[in-house]
């Protein structure tokens, strides 16, 4: 990866990436610009060896510009970003919920790629959706593969699933923690110490992680193999399905999807 990468705000998603690139290639160069929170920007300087610059700094000397503030803030970056030349530059967005004409009615002509990761870029783990806009080029379409690649998988998809892939991978890994810290908190109250407990859940959810990846069977067929008729997963299986857990699963997704919607209404 030879692109020199500019980071224009330094929140929680912006530090994942950081962390997951940098672990890939410790000699990238990449630029971050927070103006909200100096303190912040300070911090990715001394953990990452980035570089804090101006805005003005960021998009001179960086061929790929990621955008990582919140949805709110993105047309105020944009309308900033007008009075720069961006012809030859590569624009990311990893803002939920701000469609690809937002960025077309500020910035006309500008290649840009709209991008939902999740935090797990920083153990390279994640696993990002990508959305073409129009004036991407084969070369640029790449570049933004090889820079999520580099931290996980990436799928392409058209703008009107970016929503749905949100619902499911992007704010997924909260899913899992939310599970996990339920399941933690049950080993507790059936009398294993919080660290005694802690261990259990997160070993048993990184082996089945590693199932569900390496396995050629499918979730179901996994489940079905470790619960015998009648036994004790059994018995917590039936717990699961009586409270109607994939109705709920459904509910909270479509929930999410929703949300997702609303925030490109908010922000069109």
């Amino acid at each position: 990866m030879t692109q020199s990468i500019g980071f224009i705000g330094g929140g929680n998603i912006a530090e994942a990436m950081i962390s997951g690139l940098k672990k890939t290639n410790s000699t990238l160069k990449i630029r971050v610009t927070n103006l909200k929170n100096q303190g912040r920007l300070q911090g990715l300087v001394d953990r990452y060896n980035v570089m804090a610059s101006s805005l003005k700094e960021l998009v001179e000397n960086s061929s790929v510009l990621i955008i990582a503030v919140k949805p709110k803030d993105v047309q105020a970056v944009l309308k900033d970003l007008m009075d720069y030349p961006l012809r030859d530059k590569l624009i990311i967005s990893v803002a939920a919920g701000v469609p690809l004409k937002v960025f077309y009615k500020y910035l006309p002509g500008v290649a840009v790629i709209r991008a939902m990761p999740n935090t797990s870029t920083a153990v390279l783990h994640s696993m990002t959706g990508l959305v073409r806009g129009n004036n991407v080029t084969a070369e640029q379409a790449e570049a933004g593969e090889k820079i999520f690649s580099a931290t996980g998988r990436i799928m392409w998809v058209p703008e009107k699933n970016i929503n749905a892939l949100t619902a499911i991978s992007g704010s997924g890994p909260a899913y899992f923690y939310l599970f996990a810290e339920s399941l933690i908190k049950a080993g507790v109250e059936l009398g294993l110490s919080e660290e005694e407990a802690e261990i259990l859940v997160l070993e048993t959810l990184i082996g089945s992680g590693k199932m569900i990846a390496e396995s050629d069977k499918s979730p179901g067929r996994l489940r079905e193999e470790v619960t015998s008729p009648n036994g004790t997963t059994y018995a917590a299986i039936n717990v699961f399905m009586d409270e109607k857990l994939s109705s709920t699963v459904l509910t909270a997704v479509k929930a999410c999807c929703r949300r997702a919607e609303d925030l490109e209404g908010e922000y069109s």
